[in-house]
């Protein structure tokens, strides 16, 4: 994918892999524009970036706020890159501990976020990539995450597991979809990754993450998952693919 002269849209760009997205495109000269929560410090992290840097507010299941972003980006540079990395996590079991059902609405809440949230962005920056000509054969990339939760998700996850599993489903349909409009669209299935969804863990757990991975034996880097994302958007050929990331865990029942 060519990137001179273009925008990039990256959600959940205030902290973790997303920021670590937004950093490697700013390195290649890419303008990024960042759509995370008003609650987060995107705008602060926008600042700190330099000009080719801003900063949308909002949710990703919203519309307007996803159009906006979308938008932002385009008036830059032809959007060329989405990077969709928003999402949240949280516990629900199918019967809790008092022996009542699991709560419906928490569960609600993360697929609607992992899942619905994607579906958004996906469908708002391919309507603008699509608008653009072609550029060596390629009007635009979208690169998702999913986790290896889709595929081995332990007790507790299943609303983060069930909405993983969603964006590796949408993956090749999305790519066969937008192949007409020539847009790519890839996954990428972190493992255990040190960002901030694992910030409600203590230090004890995370350690005994690490340790389950059988190489590296530690937590992954941001920057591994930037380093992905980069070499999806610059190799023609990934298409319709969830790239796991994970230093071949496979993640235990619990």
């Amino acid at each position: 994918m060519q990137l001179h002269d273009t925008s990039a849209v990256v959600t959940g760009g205030a902290s973790g892999l997303g920021l670590a997205a937004v950093r490697a495109l700013l390195d290649r000269g890419v303008r990024v524009t960042i759509l995370d929560l008003p609650t987060s410090a995107g705008a602060e992290v926008a600042a700190s970036l330099g000009p080719d840097a801003s900063f949308v507010a909002g949710d990703v299941r919203d519309d307007e706020a996803a159009a906006q972003a979308c938008a932002a980006a385009d008036e830059q540079a032809p959007l060329r890159t989405l990077v969709h990395c928003a999402g949240r996590g949280g516990t629900v079991r199918l019967v809790g501990r008092d022996g009542t059902p699991g709560d419906y609405d928490l569960y609600r809440e993360i697929v609607s976020v992992n899942l619905f949230g994607t579906f958004n962005l996906l469908r708002h920056a391919a309507a603008r990539m699509a608008a653009h000509e072609p550029v060596d054969g390629e009007r635009g990339v979208c690169v998702l995450t999913a986790s290896v939760a889709a595929y081995e998700g332990q007790i507790g996850q299943i609303p983060y597991a069930s909405a993983k599993a969603g964006v590796v489903g949408m993956t090749l349909v999305a790519a066969r979809d937008l192949a007409q409009r020539q847009i790519r669209v890839c996954s990428i299935a972190p493992g255990v990754f040190d960002t901030p969804i694992l910030g409600r863990f203590s230090h004890e757990i995370k350690e005994g993450l690490a340790a389950q991975v059988p190489h590296p034996a530690r937590l992954g880097r941001p920057e591994e998952f930037a380093l992905t994302a980069m070499h999806i958007v610059d190799n023609p050929m990934l298409n319709g693919e969830t790239i796991r990331l994970d230093g071949a865990i496979r993640m235990a029942p619990r």
